[in-house]
């Protein structure tokens, strides 16, 4: 897994990855953008930060508060 940096946000791509960009962005969370939208809707998933109209970020800490919640390991951090 990609290192996360200490504080900050994530947009989506770095967080499920994005095979498109060169190189490719690998996932921190492996799973795909309409089933990432939906854990949001679902509570599995932390709500976004909009950043501007068009965008939305997560703040690190919630993403590394996901990670521990789905693996229950502080060692993949």
């Amino acid at each position: 897994m990609s290192n996360l940096p200490e504080i900050g946000y994530l947009r989506l791509g770095k967080i499920i990855g994005d095979p498109k960009t060169t190189p490719p962005t690998p996932p921190i969370i492996p799973v795909s953008a309409t089933t990432w939208w939906e854990g949001i809707k679902t509570g599995i998933y932390p709500k976004p930060t909009k950043i501007s109209k068009n965008i939305s970020a997560w703040a690190v800490e919630d993403i590394r508060d996901l990670i521990i919640k789905l693996n229950g390991d502080k060692a993949l951090l």
